[in-house]
C-alpha cells in the first residue's frame, strides 16, 4: 500500500491538455474579459457588458463552492447541506470591514454603521474589534469558516456521525446560524444584513477599474484552488480520502485513523466558502442571513452533482450550467425556476449519476 501511495503522489499536477486548458482559462478570464469590457467600445458585437461581468464574477465565486464541495463529497463521501454557512460567515467578515470603510458617508453621518445607529447603539461590539484592519480581515474571513467548520466536524467525527444523519445535523448548523444573524442585538444587521458598501482600501468600489480588478482576483482565486485542490486530491492524502469514501473501516484496519483525514479536508472546504463568500460580497454588494438559508447550501451539493461531483472540474462546470440557466429562466420564465431546479436534480440523480462530465467522459470512451 506505501509505494502505491507513493507512486500515486508522483503523478503531474495536470497533463499537458490540463495544462494548456488550464492556462488558456487564465488568459480568457484574466486578460480577454479585461479587454473587451473596458477597452472595446460599447456598440461593438465584441463588447462585453458589466452585467455579463457581474453573472460571470459572481458565478465564479459559487464555483469555488461547488468545487469545496467536490472535495468533501465527491472525494471523502461526505455530503454537507450546511456549507452556505461558511460561504456566509466570510461574506460577513469582508462585510464588517466594508461597512467601516463607510466612514461618515452614511445616512446619519455617523462612525457606526447606519443600522447601528438606527438601533441606537452608542458603540462598536467586542466582535467589530478587528474589523477596520484589510490584513485582520482577510485573516478573518479563512479563519472564522475554518474555526467553525474544524470544531463542528471535531465533534461531528468522533462521534461517527455519518451518511445522512450528518448531511441533516450540517442543515441544522446552518439554519441555526440563520436565525441568530436574523436578531439585531448580534450586531450584524439583522434581517437586511450589510450593504451600500463605498470602498475597499480606500479605493471607490463601484469604479469600473475596481469591478475588474476584483473580477480577475476572483478568477486566479478560482484557477488557484482549482490546482490546490488537484494537488491534494494527487497526494498520498487525496488517496486516503477516497479510500475513506469508498470503504471507511478497511481504512482503519489498514493503520490510518480516518478522522483526521476527514476533518482536515472538511476544514479545508469550509475555508475556500469562506473565501468565495468575501469575493462574492465585494462585488455583489450586500451580505444578509438568507445566504445562509438551507437551500442555498442544497444548491451548493446540486451544482457538484450536475457536473460531477467524482471529478473536480465537474462541480466548477455544474455551477455554471445551473446558475446560467437560473440567471435565464428567472428573467424568463421566473414562475418555473423551482421545478426546473428540482427536476434537473431529479434527472441528473437517476440518469447522469456521474454528472455532465461523467457523460462526457463516457461519450469519450474514458472512466467516468
Amino acid at each position: 500500500m506505501t509505494s502505491d501511495f507513493v507512486s500515486y503522489a508522483k503523478r503531474p499536477l495536470l497533463s499537458a491538455v490540463g495544462w494548456v486548458s488550464w492556462l488558456a482559462a487564465l488568459v480568457l478570464l484574466c486578460a480577454l474579459v479585461p479587454v473587451l469590457n473596458l477597452w472595446v467600445p460599447e456598440g461593438s458585437v465584441f463588447h462585453l457588458s458589466d452585467f455579463a461581468v457581474a453573472l460571470v464574477a459572481k458565478i465564479m465565486c459559487y464555483a469555488i463552492c461547488a468545487l469545496s464541495m467536490g472535495l468533501i463529497w465527491g472525494y471523502t463521501g461526505i455530503l454537507s447541506l450546511g456549507h452556505g454557512l461558511f460561504f456566509a460567515l466570510g461574506g460577513y467578515a469582508m462585510g464588517m470591514y466594508l461597512m467601516r470603510q463607510i466612514g461618515l458617508d452614511g445616512n446619519y453621518k455617523s462612525a457606526l454603521p447606519d443600522f447601528m445607529v438606527f438601533l441606537d447603539w452608542k458603540e462598536l461590539p467586542w466582535h467589530w474589534a478587528l474589523s477596520d484592519s484589510f490584513i485582520a480581515t482577510l485573516i478573518l474571513v479563512v479563519a472564522v469558516p475554518g474555526i467553525v467548520a474544524f470544531v463542528f466536524g471535531y465533534f461531528a467525527f468522533r462521534s461517527r456521525i455519518k451518511g445522512v444523519y450528518f448531511s441533516i445535523i450540517t442543515q441544522a448548523m446552518t439554519f441555526a446560524a440563520m436565525l441568530l444573524f436574523f436578531r439585531n442585538e448580534t450586531g450584524f444587521g439583522g434581517n437586511n444584513g450589510f450593504t451600500d458598501f463605498k470602498r475597499i482600501l480606500d479605493i471607490p468600489i463601484a469604479t469600473s477599474s475596481m469591478r475588474m480588478t476584483l473580477f480577475v482576483l476572483t478568477a486566479a482565486t478560482l484557477l488557484g484552488f482549482f490546482l490546490l485542490s488537484r494537488w491534494l486530491v494527487g497526494s498520498k492524502f487525496g488517496r486516503v480520502l477516497q479510500a475513506v469514501r469508498d470503504a471507511e473501516t478497511r481504512v482503519m484496519f489498514s493503520g490510518y485513523n480516518p478522522i483526521g483525514f476527514k476533518l482536515t479536508i472538511w476544514t479545508i472546504s469550509a475555508m475556500m466558502c469562506g473565501v468565495a463568500g468575501a469575493l462574492y460580497v465585494t462585488q455583489v454588494g450586500i451580505i444578509n442571513p438568507s445566504e445562509m438559508s438551507p437551500a442555498n447550501s442544497i444548491e451548493i451539493a446540486i451544482w457538484a452533482a450536475v457536473g460531477g461531483r467524482a471529478t473536480l472540474i465537474g462541480p466548477v462546470v455544474g455551477a455554471f450550467i445551473v446558475n446560467g440557466a437560473k440567471s435565464w429562466l428567472t428573467v424568463t420564465y421566473p414562475e418555473f425556476w423551482l421545478y426546473f431546479l428540482g427536476a434537473l436534480f431529479i434527472g441528473v440523480t437517476l440518469f447522469l449519476p456521474d454528472g455532465v462530465v461523467g457523460l462526457i467522459k463516457k461519450l469519450k470512451g474514458g472512466k467516468a
